[in-house]
C-alpha cells in the first residue's frame, strides 16, 4: 500500500492499533477541508500492529486530548516534506475542558461555566479524578 508523501503537515504516528477511528472523530478530522489519510493494523517492530492518520496541512492540536487518548502517540510536524518538528505525548497530569464528570452531584453539574478539570491520580491505571468532587473518569467520559 502507498499513501502519498506530505509536504506540510502532521502525522500521528505509534497510535495504538484500532484507536485511530476514535481519534479522528475526537479531533473532529472530518471537518477539515483537506486530505486526512488514515492507516489502520499497519506493521510495526516496536508495537507489531499500529495506526497511522496523516493530515495533509499544519493545524493546532490538543496534546493534552491526544496524550489522554493515547499515550504513546508521536506527533510529527512536517515542512517541506520533511519532519520538523517530533513529540513523544505522554499521560498530561491534568486535562482541562476535555473530560466531562459524570457525577450528577458534582459542582460542574450545578454552576455549567466552571470548566471541568481532572488531575492523573494513578498513571499506572490511567485514573484521572475531578478536582471538584473526585469522582473517577474513563476514556468514555470525553
Amino acid at each position: 500500500m502507498n499513501i502519498g508523501q506530505i509536504k506540510d503537515g502532521i502525522v500521528l504516528d505509534h497510535i495504538t492499533a484500532g484507536r485511530s477511528m476514535e481519534i479522528y472523530r475526537v479531533l473532529k478530522l472530518d471537518k477539515l477541508d483537506c486530505t486526512v489519510a488514515m492507516i489502520q493494523n499497519a506493521e510495526s517492530t516496536k508495537m507489531g500492529r499500529k495506526d497511522i492518520i496523516k493530515i495533509s496541512t499544519l493545524m493546532d492540536l490538543n496534546f493534552d486530548v491526544l496524550g489522554y487518548l493515547d499515550a504513546g502517540i508521536t506527533v510529527n510536524i512536517i515542512r517541506d516534506g520533511k519532519v520538523a518538528q517530533r513529540q513523544r505525548l505522554a499521560l498530561p497530569e491534568r486535562v482541562v475542558g476535555v473530560i466531562k464528570c459524570k457525577n450528577p452531584r458534582c459542582i460542574t453539574s450545578v454552576e455549567q461555566e466552571l470548566v471541568h478539570e481532572f488531575k492523573l491520580t494513578d498513571p499506572a491505571k490511567k485514573v484521572y479524578r475531578c478536582i471538584y468532587c473526585e469522582q473517577a473518569a474513563s476514556s468514555s467520559s470525553l
